[in-house]
C-alpha cells in the first residue's frame, strides 16, 4: 500500500500525479539547477516511470542518488529527508483530499521526539556534504592534459599549446566554483596551480612578462593554500625566469634565493639555483656567487640522482644534469669566462645534439658563438656560422630566449660589421626576426 509522504502530498497539490506531468517539471528544474550551480551534468537528468512510481508511492529503502536529491530539493523547496518522510499532521494541512487514514495507520509510525534527529535527515546531510561536481575521471583527464602539454611543448611551442592550457585552467576554476569533498578540492587546486604555472612559462617565451608574473603569482598562491611545495617552488622558478628575461636581474636572483632558502635540499632547488640564481648573478658580475650556485645545484643533482640527459625545459620534474650545465654555460658567458663556456659546452654537446629540443640546441650554439667572439683572438667565421645554425634550428617557432641571445650576438659582432660572415648573419637575423611572433618580442623588449 502506498505510504503517504510529504513528496506525495506536494505532488498532489501541484497536480503532478502522473509520470508525464512530473517528468516535464523535473527536467525543467534540473536544467535550471545545472545553470545555477554551473554543473552541466544535471541538465541531462531524467526520471523513469519506475522511479516515479517508487518515489510517489514512498517505496524507498534509501534516498535517491545525490544529484536526484539536489533536483528534488530545488523543485519542491524542501529537504529530501522531509520529502520522503511520512507526512504528519503538521505537514498535511493541504492534503485533506487524500485517501483517509485509519487510526491504526496514523499511529503505526509515531512522530519523532523533539530531542531526536530524523535518521533520513542525517543521511541526506552526509550525502550533501560529500556530493561533488567532479569525479576521478575528470581529475585524470585534467592531469593527463597537462602532461600532454608538457611533453609536446618543445615540438609545438607556446602559441599552439597556450589555448589548450587556458582551457584546462578555466575548467579547473569553474569546477572549483562548485562543491567537492576535501580530497577532490585539493587536487583541483593543484591542477589549477600547475596550469597557471605553465601559462606563466609560456608568457615568458612569448615576451609577455607582466602576464607571466600574474600567472606565476596565482600558481604560487594556489599551491601554498594546499601545501604543495613542489608546484610552489616550480612557480617561483618560473617567476625568476621571467624576471631574468625582463632584465630585472637582482629581482630574479632574490626571488630564486628566497625559494631556495625555504627548501634548500628540495629537488626543485636545482632549477632555482642554476636557472634562477646563477644566470642572474652572472649578469650582475658576481663570479664567486655564480660558482657557489652552480656547485650547489650539481651537488643536489647527485643527491637526487637526477637524469643525466637534457630534460624538457617546461617539465615539472627535477632538472637533469645536462640542463643544469647548459645554464652554467649561459652564466659563464655573462662573466666572459670563455674557457669555462667551451669546456661545459663540450661536456654536454652529445646530449644536446641528440635531444629533441631545437630550442636548446639553438641556445647552446648562441652561447658558444658569443664566447668565441669574447676570446682574445675572436673566431668570427665560426661564431657567425653557429649563429646562423641557431636561427635555422628555431625556424618559425621563435621564443624570447632565442630572440634575445641572437640579438645580443648581433650586437656583440658590431665591431666586425664589415666582415662578410657578420653581414650574412645580420641579414639572416633581420629576416628571421621579421616574423610576427619575433616582432612582438622585440616590442616587449623595447
Amino acid at each position: 500500500m502506498p505510504r503517504t509522504t510529504l513528496l506525495r502530498q506536494l505532488l498532489q497539490q501541484r497536480h503532478l500525479t502522473t509520470h508525464e506531468a512530473f517528468a516535464a517539471q523535473y527536467e525543467r528544474a534540473a536544467a535550471r539547477l545545472a545553470e545555477l550551480d554551473r554543473d552541466p551534468r544535471l541538465a541531462s537528468l531524467q526520471v523513469s516511470p519506475r522511479q516515479f512510481d517508487r518515489w510517489y508511492g514512498g517505496e524507498l529503502l534509501t534516498l535517491p542518488r545525490p544529484d536526484a536529491c539536489r533536483v528534488l530539493e530545488h523543485m519542491l523547496g524542501r529537504p529530501v529527508s522531509e520529502l520522503f518522510s511520512t507526512a504528519y499532521a503538521a505537514d498535511s494541512g493541504h492534503g485533506r483530499d487524500e485517501e483517509p487514514r485509519t487510526h491504526q495507520q496514523a499511529t503505526s509510525v509515531p512522530p519523532p521526539r523533539d530531542d531526536d534527529e530524523n535518521p533520513l535527515d542525517i543521511v541526506a546531510r552526509a550525502q550533501q556534504l560529500t556530493t561533488s561536481n567532479t569525479d576521478d575521471a575528470t581529475l585524470t583527464f585534467l592531469d593527463s592534459s597537462l602532461e600532454g602539454i608538457t611533453s609536446r611543448y618543445e615540438q609545438d611551442g607556446p602559441y599552439a599549446l597556450r589555448p589548450q592550457t587556458r582551457q584546462v585552467r578555466q575548467l579547473a576554476h569553474t569546477l572549483l566554483d562548485g562543491r567537492q569533498p576535501p580530497r577532490v578540492r585539493r587536487e583541483l587546486f593543484r591542477l589549477a596551480a600547475r596550469a597557471s604555472s605553465l601559462l606563466g612559462y609560456m608568457a615568458v617565451n612569448t615576451g609577455a612578462f607582466a602576464l607571466s608574473e600574474a600567472y606565476c603569482t596565482e600558481a604560487r598562491d594556489l599551491s601554498r593554500e594546499i601545501g604543495d611545495l613542489d608546484t610552489d617552488l616550480w612557480a617561483c622558478g618560473t617567476l625568476s625566469f621571467g624576471l631574468y628575461y625582463a632584465g630585472r636581474y637582482d629581482d630574479a636572483d632574490a626571488c630564486a634565493a628566497s625559494a631556495v632558502e625555504r627548501a634548500p635540499r628540495h629537488a626543485q632547488s636545482i632549477r632555482l639555483l642554476a636557472n634562477g640564481r646563477a644566470r642572474a648573478l652572472g649578469k650582475t658580475g658576481d663570479r664567486r656567487a655564480v660558482e657557489q650556485a652552480i656547485g650547489q645545484a650539481l651537488r643536489l643533482s647527485d643527491l637526487h640522482e637526477v637524469p643525466v640527459g637534457l630534460t624538457s625545459c617546461i617539465s615539472f620534474e627535477p632538472y637533469g644534469r645536462a640542463r643544469t650545465l647548459a645554464n652554467a654555460v649561459t652564466s659563464h658567458v655573462a662573466l666572459r669566462d670563455t674557457a669555462q663556456v667551451l669546456r661545459d659546452a663540450e661536456r654536454i654537446d652529445d646530449l644536446v645534439e641528440h635531444s629533441t629540443s631545437s630550442w636548446s640546441r639553438s641556445l647552446v650554439r648562441l652561447d658558444v658563438a658569443t664566447a668565441l667572439l669574447q676570446q682574445s683572438k675572436p673566431d668570427i667565421d665560426h661564431a657567425m656560422a653557429l649563429g646562423r645554425e641557431a636561427l635555422r634550428l628555431c625556424g618559425d617557432s621563435p621564443i624570447n630566449s632565442v630572440y634575445q641571445r641572437s640579438r645580443d650576438l648581433r650586437e656583440q659582432a658590431g665591431p666586425w660589421r664589415d666582415h662578410p660572415a657578420v653581414r650574412d648573419y645580420g641579414e639572416e637575423f633581420r629576416t628571421w626576426s621579421s616574423q610576427p611572433a619575433a616582432l612582438a618580442m622585440a616590442s616587449s623588449a623595447s
